[in-house]
């Protein structure tokens, strides 16, 4: 695939995540390949679909008005980084994959940056390396306090 072509892999993707889980969960089952390895932002890993579109269930009962912008794309060879950034509300659980924690829901507002590098073969994206401000997000639902705010 081009450069050209695999942005606008990834462009089709978030168009499809902005119309909500059910549009994401499909659009997954598209643009990922069903070995696909996904390393995560806290440092865990998920192989395959089914754990992938977990994750992606999970986000959305955590955030159901999650909504992503792409800030900047650059793709070279076979590889494609995104920069975006994602606002949602915290209606719902927030669980770490790794711990097991489980964080009730806040009700407050978050906007969170991300950057993912994904790699594609045969038209679909195959590994994906993710980092999200994890601390911001902790500090905007109030699970972690912000320096100078008591």
């Amino acid at each position: 695939m081009s450069a050209k072509e695999i942005k606008a892999l990834m462009r089709r993707f978030f168009k499809e995540f902005n119309k909500g889980k059910a549009a994401t969960l499909t659009a997954i089952d598209e643009s990922y390949a069903p070995d696909l390895v996904y390393h995560g932002g806290m440092g865990d890993d998920i192989h395959g679909l089914k754990g992938y579109k977990q994750f992606f269930s999970d986000l959305f009962n955590a955030f159901p008005d999650i909504h992503f912008t792409i800030d900047d794309m650059i793709a070279e060879g076979d590889k494609l980084a995104t920069r975006f950034t994602w606002t949602g509300t915290n209606k719902g659980e927030l669980r770490d994959r790794k711990s097991g924690a489980v964080i009730p829901p806040t009700n407050k507002k978050v906007t969170i940056w991300s950057i993912v590098i994904d790699r594609v073969a045969g038209g679909k994206f195959v590994e994906e390396w993710e980092r999200y401000d994890s601390l911001g997000l902790m500090q905007q639902v109030g699970i972690v306090p912000t320096p100078g705010q008591g």
